[in-house]
């Protein structure tokens, strides 16, 4: 019995982790709902009215459950030296892609509340959030329409305090996780806690249910979720590869060329440390001292998206886990099915 698959109504324990960006698609998201797991929208990086279109979307496409996830609010300032070193330093590869000069935009994020509002008003199964606690006001607004709550925790504490805030759920990310970290306590290491260790110690220290993340790529490491004692395994960087995502062709290339141990922490892209195949973006900007999150993923967007058009992976943000070399093409579908075959029944 597995009280957490069936509230949400779905056949496999086996979840879409939610990635932003390039990688947030409808039709990725749908295709694991429709083959019996749960997609989850990387919803973060899009304005209040894309969130609408893209729920509307994906409900157009399957009828089965699936869930939405957005950042928490981060606390930051605006360091005016920071910031123009970085736009500096910058300056140097939009001239290599032959972009104009970095440009400071209007605001560097989306409002919260208005892509919360959009997320609670069109009454999701599932909404999923990390970088901290989401608070009992809002998960209990979201509660009261159904929603299943779901927090991301790196360390027992987080969990505690996710569960003590009314989570519904917790996922447990292991320091082998691609993308970025879900910390909100303490330092960054941490919460770099790798998932054999912290699954069990998360299960052991809340009554919610966990949800493995970090480092699945396989039916073997989704036995291993369950034998942790996870209620579901959530999969990230093996989706990458799906057909219905639709990243970069030398985003899938560096994916499939990539080996156990090219990946590495940065917070060059972003701000806000994350795991990536590791590219000469990611080294040469390591000595900067970095404005704060949202900042660098706002003015790095437009080098992004230039590098992908170009096939220019040293510019790109290759998030990817630890198990990038276990990923495989597939359609998602597919993939469900493989990861599905791990979980032991009864």
């Amino acid at each position: 019995m597995n009280p957490l698959i069936e509230r949400l109504g779905i056949r496999h324990p086996v979840m879409l982790a939610p990635m932003g960006g390039e990688a947030a698609s409808a039709a990725l998201v749908a295709a694991v709902s429709q083959a019996g797991g749960l997609g989850i929208l990387g919803a973060a990086y899009m304005t209040p009215a894309r969130i609408v279109e893209a729920i509307a979307e994906i409900r157009a496409l399957t009828d089965r459950p699936f869930g939405v996830n957005l950042f928490c609010p981060q606390a930051w300032q605006r360091d005016e030296a920071r910031l123009a070193a970085f736009i500096e330093a910058l300056s140097v590869y939009h001239q290599e892609l032959g972009l104009p000069p970095p440009q400071v935009p209007q605001r560097f994020e989306e409002s919260f509340e208005e892509q919360f509002e959009a997320v609670l008003s069109a009454d999701v199964p599932l909404f999923s959030y990390t970088f901290g606690d989401l608070g009992s006001t809002l998960t209990r607004a979201l509660q009261a329409r159904d929603t299943l709550v779901v927090g991301t925790a790196t360390q027992v504490r987080e969990a505690r305090q996710l569960e003590a805030g009314g989570a519904d759920a917790v996922v447990a990310q292991g320091a082998e996780a691609g993308a970025h970290r879900g910390s909100f306590l303490g330092t960054r290491d941490e919460g770099l806690v790798g998932t054999l260790a912290l699954v069990p110690q998360v299960v052991d220290a809340v009554h919610i249910p966990v949800i493995a993340a970090g480092g699945i790529a396989d039916p073997r490491g989704v036995r291993a979720a369950q034998a942790l004692g996870a209620s579901a395994a959530a999969v990230g960087t093996a989706f990458l590869l799906a057909d219905e995502c639709p990243i970069s062709a030398a985003y899938k290339a560096a994916l499939s060329e990539a080996a156990d141990s090219d990946t590495a922490l940065t917070r060059a892209f972003s701000g806000r440390w994350a795991r990536g195949i590791e590219n000469r973006f990611m080294r040469e900007m390591a000595p900067l001292a970095l404005p704060d999150f949202p900042i660098p993923n706002a003015l790095t967007r437009p080098l992004r998206q230039a590098a992908g058009k170009a096939g220019a992976a040293q510019f790109l943000s290759l998030w990817a886990g630890q198990a990038v070399p276990l990923a495989r093409p597939m359609p998602a579908a597919q993939l469900v099915a493989t990861l599905a075959s791990g979980w032991q029944a009864g």
